[in-house]
């Protein structure tokens, strides 16, 4: 008897071809991975955590249906935002039309926009900034050091920011990872705000670079995260491009060639969504392929692309996941 639900029989109903096809045979390949006793890497880049991704991947999260997690630190900070200023967002349905003196007037309002939605910096950052700065003080003070998700996961446990929750805490990806403590990698979390904001405390002189680890301590913590929990296999589910995908799918030929571990598993499994087509140099638009030749993917992995809007696509895979 099939336990699944209408969203998930719909697509399997209906997602016969192309890009639909791909959707179904990259979701029956992660349950497949889980199944076997393999873990899973979900990577985020792009602005999803700002898509509201949240509302289905905590729960991805709470169902242990991905092991580790690799994300820019923009995603890391904006579902925290999106968390505690989330009544003060402004959509902005008519973005194409905008003229350059629309957008400054959205800056002069302190709303930074990304794509149709306005961050409120007043809100969402500087709330942010007022909580997490102490936490770094404090942590420098007693000569401990962190990593960036380390530290946002003390600033949500610590419960100093209940009094601004605008949405359910269920629907806060970054509220279920660390509740879990579950892993997470952030490379260049330098390219956030709450990055940059360390910068000019440091800057200041008020802090200490080394107060928050660096991204080649994460790439370290990966490879022996990797080494531990490969036994059966990590597969690979990057949701757009960029650093987030790019920094973690390295560190199998990383433990291969430069450790010279060559008992290391390639990874398991591998799908990119993903609006980048295949292009001359470009990494994002590269095929699966590709990427045995770099010593990531193995001949007979488990290979998927699928070339749509994540926002669309990535909630039907994880309905899926979750039999709805």
């Amino acid at each position: 008897m099939n336990s699944k639900g209408a969203i998930s029989n719909f697509i399997e109903k209906y997602y016969l071809h192309f890009n639909a096809a791909s959707v179904v045979d990259a979701a029956k390949g992660y349950e497949q991975q889980l199944a076997n006793g393999s873990k899973m890497l979900v990577s985020l880049a792009g602005a999803m955590s700002t898509a509201e991704l949240g509302k289905i991947f905590a729960e991805v999260i709470r169902k242990d249906k991905v092991q580790i997690i690799s994300c820019t630190g923009a995603n890391l900070e904006e579902d925290v935002m999106n968390l505690v200023a989330h009544s003060h967002y402004k959509r902005v349905p008519n973005y194409r039309d905008l003229t350059p003196q629309d957008e400054w007037d959205l800056l002069e309002k302190g709303l930074n926009r990304v794509t149709d939605t306005c961050i409120p910096e007043e809100e969402a950052f500087r709330r942010l900034q007022k909580h997490i700065v102490k936490i770094w003080k404090d942590a420098e003070a007693a000569g401990e050091r962190y990593f960036p998700h380390e530290f946002m996961y003390k600033l949500l446990l610590s419960g100093v920011l209940e009094a601004y929750y605008e949405i359910d805490l269920k629907d806060s990806w970054m509220y279920a990872a660390a509740e879990k403590n579950l892993p997470i990698i952030v490379p260049g979390w330098e390219d956030s705000t709450m990055g940059n904001i360390f910068a000019s405390y440091v800057m200041k002189g008020e802090l200490k670079a080394s107060t928050v680890k660096s991204g080649i301590e994460y790439m370290t913590f990966l490879a022996d995260w990797y080494t531990a929990n490969s036994q059966n296999g990590i597969g690979f589910f990057q949701i757009g491009g960029g650093i987030a995908g790019d920094f973690p799918i390295c560190v199998v030929p990383m433990l291969y060639q430069d450790m010279e571990r060559t008992d290391t598993p390639f990874w398991s499994y591998f799908c990119q969504i993903s609006d980048s087509t295949t292009s001359y140099g470009s990494y994002s638009g590269a095929v699966p392929n590709e990427k045995i030749t770099w010593g990531k993917l193995d001949i007979d992995t488990p290979k998927y692309i699928i070339e749509s809007d994540a926002t669309i696509v990535a909630p039907l895979i994880f309905a899926y996941l979750l039999d709805m």
